[in-house]
């Protein structure tokens, strides 16, 4: 077993990690910024390290300080949490040859898959069906991008390569508007990610969110732990999530799973890592794979009964799965609330100090928050406090539970968009399942 885990990360994912890591007698390290030395988990580690002033570039995106504060620390590995550098190949790669352990998957496939184009290709040579698109990257053709546009038909959307979290994307619903639309994507993904690399897909008007959950080990074991719905976004940002997805059937599940399964064995994949999915018209349409622990996973942990953190754990310390695919089960229903310091209606950050936290609780609610009476909410990094999952043997059990833990939680002395949560549940659509990607915003008159 790891005997001492260094938490790279913040706010209530690293206080996820440690509550995993003291479950199996595992030592923790906390390192944190200097506005975040009250963080809980920063108090509840066995130690703790400041590595920088409060902005990330100097403190959680500070390659050097954090293995810096594994190495005075005898830390033995290293967990990125999500967000940050949970992605980046280059911190993978540094934490393994700097002699520790990291606790996701290989640099090399971190790289691969991380760049949208590369993942494309792998998962189509595995039978994983994609959106119909460029196939590659753009070049400086300008009339051969044109002519693959006409091949795909408008509207088509421009996206960066090395994308992510909503950034480096553009519509196109007319030729006119393509060749300037490519410029300025390859402007922006190259001031955002270093890379002005980008590919050209079909656009769904109306698509579902779909993701698929897949666990794997060292010894080329993989296995799904099924599919959530995470339609309702705002601005490409998820609000609510949820698992089983309504509307997929026992079928669906079992034939996406098994290409998901079969592409992730054939790329060496280990740890736990989620390929997202648009759902149109019965069909699936690969986009993206995040290599690492995802926000929403306590819905797929609530309904398979598997704690994925204690799972990347185990297989970060050499085990194997201690279960094949016929032992994977799904029981009930999960929805999951992101709760955020931000005005509800405006969606501006909140921060500042909490007067009064009360978390809700009550049969099949799970409550994954940082927050605590007194704990100050600092302007400097995203605004998600806290989740609520609801757990039910029926999706209408679960949102009955989370109406009412909604009324329940209080917090006082910033705002949050627990408002907005009580309003999408209470909507006839919503609890009828089944929504696209757009109809939140549709909702809220931002479309």
């Amino acid at each position: 077993m790891l005997e001492k885990v260094l938490i790279a990360n913040r706010g209530e994912i690293a206080l996820r990690v440690l509550r995993a890591c003291r479950e199996l007698d595992i030592k923790t390290v906390a390192v944190h910024s200097t506005v975040d030395a009250n963080l809980k988990h920063v108090l509840l580690a066995d130690e703790s390290v400041c590595i920088g002033p409060p902005p990330s570039p100097q403190s959680y995106l500070s390659m050097p300080a954090i293995i810096s504060a594994a190495e005075v620390t005898d830390a033995v590995a290293i967990h990125p949490g999500y967000g940050f550098l949970s992605e980046n190949a280059d911190f993978a790669e540094r934490v393994e040859k700097s002699g520790f352990t990291f606790i996701g998957p290989k640099a090399e496939v971190i790289r691969l898959m991380g760049d949208k184009v590369s993942a494309i290709k792998v998962m189509k040579s595995h039978g994983v069906p994609c959106v119909p698109g460029s196939d590659g990257p753009l070049g400086t053709d300008n009339d051969e991008n044109l002519r693959v546009a006409r091949g795909i038909g408008y509207p088509v959307i421009i996206k960066a390569s090395g994308g992510g979290g909503g950034r480096g994307m553009r519509v196109v619903h007319s030729e006119g508007a393509l060749l300037n639309s490519i410029a300025l994507t390859q402007a922006e993904a190259r001031a955002a990610f270093g890379n002005d690399q980008v590919y050209m897909e079909k656009f769904l008007e109306r698509p579902r969110h779909i993701e698929f959950q897949v666990l794997a080990d060292n010894y080329g074991n993989v296995v799904h732990l099924g599919e959530r719905d995470c339609s309702m976004q705002r601005r490409h940002q998820k609000v609510i999530e949820e698992a089983p997805a309504p509307g997929i059937s026992d079928r669906q599940r079992h034939t996406m799973g098994e290409r998901v399964v079969a592409a992730c064995a054939a790329v060496g994949y280990r740890s736990a890592g989620t390929l997202e999915f648009l759902y149109q018209d019965g069909e699936f349409y690969f986009i993206e794979m995040n290599t690492r622990i995802q926000v929403e996973h306590p819905v797929t942990e609530m309904i398979t009964g598997i704690d994925l953190v204690k799972a990347q754990l185990l297989v970060a310390a050499g085990e194997k799965l201690p279960y094949v695919q016929k032992d994977i089960q799904f029981r009930g229903h999960a929805i999951e609330a992101r709760i955020n310091a931000e005005d509800a209606k405006t969606f501006m950050p909140s921060p500042g100090p909490v007067k009064l936290w009360h978390a809700p609780g009550g049969p099949g609610i799970r409550v994954d928050s940082h927050l605590y009476s007194g704990y100050s909410v600092p302007p400097n990094y995203d605004s998600l406090i806290g989740k609520i999952i609801a757990y039910g043997d029926s999706r209408d059990t679960a949102i009955a539970r989370m109406k009412m833990a909604l009324a329940e939680m209080v917090v006082e002395g910033i705002k949050t968009n627990a408002a907005l949560h009580r309003e999408i549940f209470n909507h006839a659509a919503f609890r009828a399942g089944g929504l696209d990607i757009h109809y939140l915003e549709r909702r809220l008159g931002l479309k």
